[in-house]
Order: structure tokens, then sequence, then C-alpha cells
């Protein structure tokens, strides 16, 4: 049996982060290890589903692109750092260097990205900081310890051109010309997107089948499922419950 669906990107963000916290790295690292979420606009749905309440996401951000022209208006609180939870306690005096310094294997590093090669599993994440900002500052422990590097990121982010080649492009721009972001290209991390987090979550076997649309649906995607009849009866329920998903905005 054949189904289809079309999520708006706050609905995919929503339902990614579903993905994410029940996706069985993090269950295991929140019952007996420590999970960091770094900020982003997908990581604070993440945070939301994991801690199960809400937060002001715009105060959860890092980078952001916005469109030309965008002003901002003012938040309603400081910025949130990153949310450390071990054993599934949230630790807010834990900063985040101590964190990372602490992090052991099969514990669970969320981070989000700008740019997915899905076929290769590699994701690009932009890089604005001159240290390299929390990737930087995490990605070796988490390589040297063995911790999983879990990239929560929407279709929506896909590329169409080598991500090796456009990071080798910006590098030799030269830093005497207009400052442009450099591109960290990432393999070997679990990338959770909205067709990882329907099948965990349903059962069902998802495809990506197109991605546009108008009316709100700028940027979204259309996802066909197929699987039996229980599957998809999961799959409504579950699309049903990110519907309605009112638009990120800072």
């Amino acid at each position: 049996m054949l189904m289809e669906t079309v999520l708006t990107v706050a609905e995919s963000k929503r339902l990614i982060a579903k993905g994410v916290a029940a996706h069985p790295l993090v269950r295991r690292a929140l019952a007996d290890g420590m999970v960091i979420i770094a900020r982003g606009s997908t990581n604070g749905y993440v945070a939301e589903e994991i801690l199960a309440c809400a937060i002001e996401k715009p105060a959860f951000l890092t980078g952001r692109t916005l469109p030309r022209g965008y002003v901002a208006p003012r938040r309603k609180s400081e910025t949130i750092g990153e949310i450390v939870l071990v054993r599934g306690q949230r630790q807010p005096g834990l900063a985040l260097d101590e964190a990372i310094a602490q992090l052991q294997a099969g514990d669970v590093f969320v981070k989000g990205a700008n740019a997915l090669d899905y076929a290769d599993r590699r994701v690009g994440i932009l890089i604005g900081h001159p240290q390299g900002g929390t990737i930087g500052a995490a990605l070796p422990t988490i390589i040297a310890r063995k911790a999983h590097l879990l990239v929560p990121v929407g279709l929506e982010k896909l590329v169409a051109s080598d991500l090796t080649e456009m990071s080798e492009m910006i590098r030799d721009h030269g830093a005497d010309r207009e400052p442009l972001p450099s591109l960290w290209v990432i393999e070997g991390a679990t990338v959770v997107t909205e067709i990882e987090a329907v099948e965990l979550l349903t059962g069902a076997e998802c495809r990506h089948l197109a991605s546009g649309g108008i009316g709100g649906a700028e940027g979204g995607v259309r996802l066909l499922l197929s699987g039996d009849a229980a599957a998809l009866e999961q799959a409504r329920a579950l699309f049903d419950s990110v519907a309605q998903e009112e638009p990120y905005g800072i």
C-alpha cells in the first residue's frame, strides 16, 4: 500500500525532532549517559521533544540564514545555551566545554547542518567562528571518545553540488576578498531526516518524492510511503500530530 504527504519546513522540523527523541542512540544515552543538544533551529524542536516542554526556540539559535532586508523583532529572553542532559537530567550548571570534556563512548552530541548530501550521508556546516564554532570545539572529542554525532537535518537542505568541491572553492577564495563562511564537510555522522524519522516511528518505508510548494509550503517536501495498513495508519496519526506546526519565526 502507498500513501503520500506534504510537510512544511516547520512540520518537518517537528517530525525530525520526534524521530531524534525516539532514536535508540538517544534513548540509551538519556538512560545511561550524556546527551548534548547544540543550538540551532531544528535542534530547538529536538530540545522540546526530549525535555517534553516548550522553549523559546528563537533564543536557542546560533548562526542563521535570513532573507535580505529582514529586521528581527526583539527577543523575549536572553540566549539559551547548549542543553546538557546526564542520565536524562538537565545540567544547567555544566558549561559546554566541561560537558564536551566528559563525553564518553555511547554519548550523543546533537548538531544541525546547513547542507545535505543524502546519497553519501555527508553533511556540511557553515562556519563563521575563527575556531570552528560549536562543531570545532566538539568534534575532536566526539571522534576520540567514540561518542555519536547525530545530525537532524531536513530534506530542504539537499544540495546539488559536491560538498567537498564547494568547501575547497570557498577555502581557495582568499581572505583578501569578500569574506565567506567556510563549509565544514562531515562524514560518518548519524543523519536523521524526515525519512529516518518516519521509518523509525511508523515502520513504513519512506521516500522523498518531490519538493516545494506555495501558500506556506515553500521549501516543503512531499514524501511517499509504502507499508501495510497498520504502518500507514500509524503514519497518518504521526502526520496529524505535526500538522499546522506554526512557521518558525524569530
